[in-house]
C-alpha cells in the first residue's frame, strides 16, 4: 500500500482511549496526521464535520472519507495505508 498524499486528519482527545488505539495505528504504519483537539465539554467542532458528537473522528481526503469509530477507522487504515 502507499503513503497518503494530503494529510489526513484526526479529531480527538488525550485522555480517550479510542482516540488513543487510532494515534497508535497511524503510528504504528507511519502515516503522518493532524490531529484536531476537541473539547471534551464542547464537540459542536466534530459535530459539524461528522454529523455526530463522538470522537475519535477520521477524515481522510485521499478517499474522501469521514468516519467515526475506532475499530472501523483501524480498518480503513489497514485496508489503504497497510
Amino acid at each position: 500500500m502507499s503513503k497518503p498524499d494530503e494529510m489526513l486528519e484526526l479529531y480527538q482527545f488525550e485522555g480517550c482511549p479510542y482516540c488513543s488505539k487510532v494515534r497508535q495505528k497511524m503510528t504504528d504504519l507511519g502515516i503522518d496526521f493532524i490531529a484536531r483537539a476537541v473539547d471534551p465539554n464542547d464537540r459542536s467542532r466534530v459535530e459539524e464535520v461528522s454529523g455526530q458528537t463522538n470522537v475519535p473522528v477520521l477524515v481522510d481526503p485521499n478517499t474522501d472519507t469521514t468516519m467515526p469509530e475506532s475499530d472501523d477507522i483501524v480498518d480503513h487504515l489497514e485496508q489503504h495505508y497497510g
